[in-house]
């Protein structure tokens, strides 16, 4: 059962180097912005709503529809890079910033949520932590040939009407990739649990974390603020994470042999399964509402998001030559490759196509809320993203 292979190390520490949060749209391409001077009123227009913070909302992982064990040509269609033949072209989804690893998909949320605004524009990085937003002038550091999205920010507030910013950040500085890594090893090669040891790692960081994931929300302030804008004249969603896993008695492939990873590419024990989605993941969801309330942000609460949808869930199934990719029967987020064949593994347990259209939905329905509180988001069983709803927080 705790069977070792050399090859299984081998993938795990491919997914450990390169497993990030990851991170019509002005600044796709990447550059770097200079800070706009203050302005007397903001812009009058076009509208404009934009993206910031990691891979959750820059869109990593909207290369793939539901998850294949077929390995060529289009996957059974689960590849939207696919070409011809065996050649694929991730820049088909996550145009010019396939380059550079932002991974800014063309199904990013911000990119198809509707009716918010003229212009989506998503400034946001998958592998960014909170450092990354802030403004240079304030600690702000650059990734990826990127200036830090704040200084980015103020060049759409002057050139455009922004209504709403919606922020995700903070998984990155509480280590998620560790998180994942650790758990899955445990899984793999050593027979043991890892919730233990990794609530409290959380526990010793999520302090700071959430102290500067505030600085965040206030560095976007200062540039708006900066650029003329009221506080009445746009608004911040801070959103948190849903989780790409079941609880354990929801997995449909048993722990007891080796099908969880080879097969469904979910390779976690039912305990730090159950401690994932039941405890770290409303533990940060909880504490991120709370900065929101202190910041007077809107929250997005998106831990039950993939109820139901997430990798190797009983209520969803992988996508094969007579099961083809469906919104309302595939999974929503992306596996941990056991073949390590199937694009980047930094990829890995994000939101997929599907996923990040439920995203999308989920802004559009509360960008139709009025300003302030906060609300969660869910899927309807078997439903596609036109089934998304709201259900308002205390």
């Amino acid at each position: 059962m705790f069977f070792r292979t050399a090859r299984a190390a081998r993938r795990l520490s491919a997914a450990a180097l390169v497993l990030p949060l990851a991170a019509s749209a002005l600044f796709a391409a990447g550059g770097s912005a200079a800070v706009a001077a203050p302005a007397a009123a903001p812009p009058t227009g076009p509208t404009a709503v934009v993206s910031l913070g990691d891979s959750y909302i820059s869109g990593e992982a909207g290369r793939w529809k539901g998850n294949s064990l077929t390995n060529s040509g289009s996957r059974n269609g689960t590849d939207r890079a696919w070409v011809s033949g065996g050649s694929y072209d991730p820049a088909r989804v996550y145009g010019t910033t396939a380059a550079n690893g932002c991974h800014r998909s063309d199904s990013a949320e911000v990119a198809t949520a509707t009716g918010i605004a003229d212009v989506a524009v998503n400034l946001a990085c998958s592998g960014a932590v909170t450092d990354n937003v802030f403004r240079a002038s304030n600690g702000g550091v650059a990734l990826k040939g990127e200036a830090p999205q704040a200084d980015r920010l103020a060049a759409v507030a002057a050139s455009h009407r922004v209504k709403l910013i919606a922020l995700s950040v903070g998984g990155n500085d509480l280590g998620f990739a560790g998180i994942i890594e650790n758990c899955a090893y445990d899984f793999v090669l050593w027979g043991s649990y890892c919730h233990d040891d990794q609530q409290e790692a959380v526990n010793r960081k999520i302090d700071g974390v959430m102290a500067k994931v505030g600085k965040a929300v206030d560095e976007v302030r200062a540039v708006m603020t900066g650029a003329g804008y009221g506080s009445g004249d746009y608004r911040i969603v801070l959103q948190s994470y849903p989780s790409p896993i079941p609880r354990g008695a929801e997995n449909r492939y048993t722990q007891s042999d080796w099908s969880r990873y080879n097969t469904g590419g979910c390779p976690f024990w039912n305990r730090d399964s159950d401690w994932a989605r039941d405890s770290l993941v409303p533990q940060i969801a909880d504490r991120l509402k709370a900065v929101a309330g202190a910041k007077g942000a809107q929250f997005l609460d998106l831990r039950d998001m993939l109820q139901g949808r997430e990798v190797c869930a009983k209520a969803s199934r992988q996508v094969t030559s007579s099961q083809a990719a469906s919104p309302r029967t595939s999974e929503w987020a992306r596996w941990i490759d056991n073949n390590s064949t199937q694009g980047l593994v930094q990829e890995s347990m994000h939101p997929n196509h599907y996923g990040q259209l439920a995203l999308g939905r989920c802004l559009t329905l509360i960008a139709a809320q009025p300003a302030g509180g906060g609300h969660s988001c869910r899927n309807t069983a078997g439903g596609d993203a036109t089934g998304m709803y709201l259900t308002a927080l205390p």
